[in-house]
């Protein structure tokens, strides 16, 4: 899944979120610092729920993490 957006200091990332356990976000080292930051805690997978904890294979919790913490412009699948 390609996702791109800003952070929240108006950097752009152009990020692939992969699902594989090697490199499960690659593009965008600060990307990839958040989620390996919250992998292991819990995250909502849209605005009220549900809950799942964050494993970085999990491209929908992923997704989720990036929709939470950052401006998410696009997401393609």
């Amino acid at each position: 899944m390609r996702v791109i957006g800003t952070l929240d200091d108006g950097a752009a990332y152009d990020v692939e979120v992969s699902g594989r356990t090697d490199r499960p976000v690659t593009g965008s080292r600060r990307v990839r610092a958040l989620v390996e930051q919250h992998t292991g805690r819990p995250v909502l997978l849209g605005p009220h729920g549900p809950q799942r904890v964050l494993e970085a294979t999990d491209t929908a919790a992923v997704l989720a993490l990036l929709r939470e913490h950052t401006t998410v412009v696009e997401a393609m699948a």
